[in-house]
């Protein structure tokens, strides 16, 4: 997978999670699968709504659907959702390491403005 492709990956999965509806769905099918009829039942909104965003998750690759009969199952994909964790993880440690060079260069400074005046 080239960079561009593992941003672009990034992009739809963060794309996908930043909707308070997707988020409740995901929470819902990583529990158990989930049939989208069931799913649309708990929300204020039209079944084709919930369908849609049921796509935009699985577009992300953080849920997968499949047939039974005249029902579509959802199943949550936690390595998917661990991506994003990984993703995160990895977002934080670039900050820390910024901060952390940022206190050693506070510490450092031998400028009379980081001395006490007396």
């Amino acid at each position: 997978m080239t960079e561009s492709d593992e941003e672009d990956r990034a992009d739809a999965l963060f794309h996908a999670l930043a909707d308070r509806t997707r988020r409740d769905i995901m929470r819902r099918v990583l529990a158990g699968e989930r049939s989208v009829s069931a799913l649309a039942a708990k929300y204020d909104m039209s079944f084709a709504a919930v369908q849609k965003h049921v796509a935009v998750l699985e577009k992300a690759g953080l849920l997968t659907k499949r047939r039974d009969g005249r029902e579509q199952l959802a199943s949550g994909d936690v390595t998917a959702v661990r991506s994003v964790a990984s993703m995160l993880t990895e977002l934080e440690q670039v900050w820390r390491g910024r901060i952390a060079r940022i206190d050693e260069l506070i510490a450092s400074d031998p400028t009379p403005n980081h001395r006490q005046k007396e």
